[in-house]
């Protein structure tokens, strides 16, 4: 079992510096290491820093209430309301058919930009739609707007170049994914529940190993996490 000690006071210091944290899930699940920053807290450099180094896709992992307050439905959900019309796309139905071969579902949402941005794959572009989601998340949950979703619609355009990744309800009760586990440490620190994450990818095209991405880390003075490590300090 992984050391469950994790420096609170520390961690929180790192986040609000603007630095990243690197979470590896289980052996058992998806076997990957991610990349997270703060979306609160992000840069132009944060995203350049997940090119660089993650290599997988760049997204948000958001609290539920992403879902619940800010009205964002899930990919599944779209997907199987457009599928309820039997004259058209017929394809979708087929491909949601098929099962996920480390989880029951997907915690994918939408794809946003934010609608300054200009095709929204630029450091800058995606710095603002991270920055700016985190924010109005923030300030609807903290009721200092009291109508997040109108904002929400208002300052962002779909499809986008940032996918929102949106976690269990139960988080890691339920569900134990790199949404789930990111989100329970943020919300153990009472930090805004909204990150900017990316997966780790080797030279060799395949998800760099955790004992690759504990060196790296280690190396480079960067914290690594394991998902073990978070689901005894948040259960």
């Amino acid at each position: 079992m992984a050391d469950s000690m994790i420096n609170i006071e520390n961690l929180v210091n790192i986040l609000r510096e603007g630095k990243p944290i690197l979470v590896f899930d289980e052996d058992n699940r998806e076997g990957e290491t991610d990349i997270f920053f703060s979306a609160k807290y992000v840069t132009h450099s944060s995203v350049r820093f997940l090119r660089k180094n993650g290599g997988g896709m760049i997204f948000l992992a958001a609290e539920n209430r992403a879902s619940t307050e800010l009205g964002l439905p899930f990919a599944q959900e779209i997907y199987e309301e457009v599928t309820k019309n039997k004259n058209k796309f017929e394809i979708l139905k087929t491909m949601l058919s098929h099962t996920l071969p480390y989880d029951k579902r997907s915690s994918f949402s939408v794809f946003l930009n934010h609608k300054n941005t200009f095709t929204g794959i630029s450091d800058n572009d995606r710095a603002l739609t991270a920055k700016t989601f985190a924010q109005i998340f923030e300030d609807t949950i903290n009721s200092k707007i009291s109508n997040g979703q109108n904002i929400l619609a208002q300052n962002f355009r779909i499809p986008g170049h940032l996918p929102v990744c949106i976690a269990d309800s139960d988080l890691l009760k339920s569900r134990k994914g790199h949404t789930e586990l990111i989100v329970a440490l943020f919300n153990l620190i009472k930090m805004n529940p909204i990150a900017l994450g990316c997966e780790m990818v080797g030279d060799n095209g395949s998800s760099l190993s955790p004992n690759d991405a504990k060196r790296w880390a280690q190396r480079e003075g960067y914290l690594f996490l394991e998902g073990q490590q978070i689901v005894d300090v948040c259960l």
